[in-house]
């Protein structure tokens, strides 16, 4: 099955929403029913706010009701109709409102719970963070820790949902690259760096760091 972007929520939102069996929607998610079945029961990913797959363009309400009709059926991901349109290129670092800036070590928390795969980088140049801040968040040292909850960007107006798909849907790419390398190697999969990303992860951050440095300088007292 092709990737579905926030594959957690969606299935948060398929348990609420729908009686698809607990394979079904790990099938369609790309998750372990086993997975599910505590999301479905509470004991992962509580609290978070599903994600309505037909909104976003991944299913249709005829895909589901084929699905619920037959518990065989395997739920087919609609074709994107946004694909084909061209995001116009950002110059600069990102302008985030004053109202907005203090939520953005939400935003972060978010990124490290439910998309690990996605790099420091990847996050500065989307919601126009620093790096101290994600270091704090992660280490749980930030002045506002207590008061932190995952929200995502999109939730947050720190940024679009195509801007979001884009970034998850880069991230996933590399992970699975970094995963066939070691199962190459016989290491098995996981988050472990080879040293081709290792170095593309160093390039992109200098990069983000050039650019956006006089921002991050202006804004770190309000994150």
């Amino acid at each position: 099955m092709a990737d579905v972007l926030m594959p957690r929520a969606t299935a948060v939102w398929l348990l609420d929403n729908t009686t698809l069996t607990f394979g079904q929607i790990a099938k369609f998610c790309g998750l372990h029913h086993l997975e599910v079945k505590g999301i479905a029961d509470g004991d992962v990913a509580e609290n978070m706010r599903g994600v309505d797959p037909i909104a976003g363009g991944m299913l249709s309400r005829e895909e589901i009701a084929l699905g619920e009709e037959n518990p065989d059926y395997e739920l087919q991901l609609a074709k994107s109709k946004i694909a084909h349109i061209p995001q116009p290129k950002r110059k600069g670092s990102r302008y985030t409102p004053v109202i907005r800036r203090q939520d953005k070590p939400d935003a972060v928390a978010w990124f490290i719970r439910n998309h690990p795969e996605v790099t420091d980088a990847q996050i500065i140049k989307l919601i126009g963070t620093t790096k101290s801040t994600i270091n704090n968040v992660r280490d749980k040292s930030h002045w506002n820790s207590q008061n932190i909850r995952p929200v995502d960007p999109v939730t947050l107006g720190l940024c679009s949902q195509i801007e979001l798909d884009e970034v998850i849907s880069k991230a996933s790419d590399r992970r699975r690259k970094m995963d066939a390398e070691r199962a190459a190697r016989g290491e098995g999969p996981g988050l472990t760096e080879t040293k081709d990303t290792a170095d593309e992860y160093k390039v992109e951050e200098e990069d983000v760091r050039k650019k956006d440095v006089s921002a991050a300088d202006v804004f770190r007292d309000f994150d």
